[in-house]
C-alpha cells in the first residue's frame, strides 16, 4: 500500500468507522422501529463506502461499482420490506416500540 493510498484509506476509514458505530448505536439503543431501520440504513452506507474506498485502492472500481449497485438495489428491498413491517406494527399497536410485537398474534 502506497503512502497516498494510506492516507486516503484513513481519512475515509475515520468515516466509515464513525457511520458504522452511529448506525450500531441507532439499533442497539433504540426500541422504535423507525429508528432502527435508520440505524440499519447507516450500517449498509458504511459498508458501501468501505467497498468503494477499497476498490480505489486497489484499482478494481468495476467489481466494486458491480458490488455498489447489488448492495444498494438489496438495501432499497429490505428498507421497503422493514418499513411495511413496521407500518403494519403501527396500525395494529398505535405504536412503533418493537416490544409490542411481542403482543400479535396471527
Amino acid at each position: 500500500m502506497t503512502s497516498s493510498s494510506w492516507q486516503l484509506f484513513s481519512l475515509y476509514g475515520f468515516f466509515i468507522v464513525l457511520l458504522f458505530a452511529c448506525g450500531a448505536y441507532c439499533i442497539l439503543v433504540t426500541r422504535n422501529m423507525i429508528r432502527s431501520i435508520i440505524g440499519l440504513e447507516l450500517l449498509t452506507k458504511a459498508v458501501t463506502l468501505l467497498l468503494i474506498v477499497v476498490g480505489k485502492i486497489t484499482g478494481r472500481e468495476a467489481l466494486t461499482q458491480g458490488l455498489v449497485i447489488t448492495i444498494i438495489v438489496i438495501e432499497v428491498v429490505v428498507a421497503a420490506t422493514a418499513a411495511g413491517i413496521a407500518l403494519w406494527v403501527f396500525r395494529r399497536t398505535d405504536s412503533l416500540d418493537v416490544r409490542s410485537i411481542r403482543n400479535l398474534k396471527g
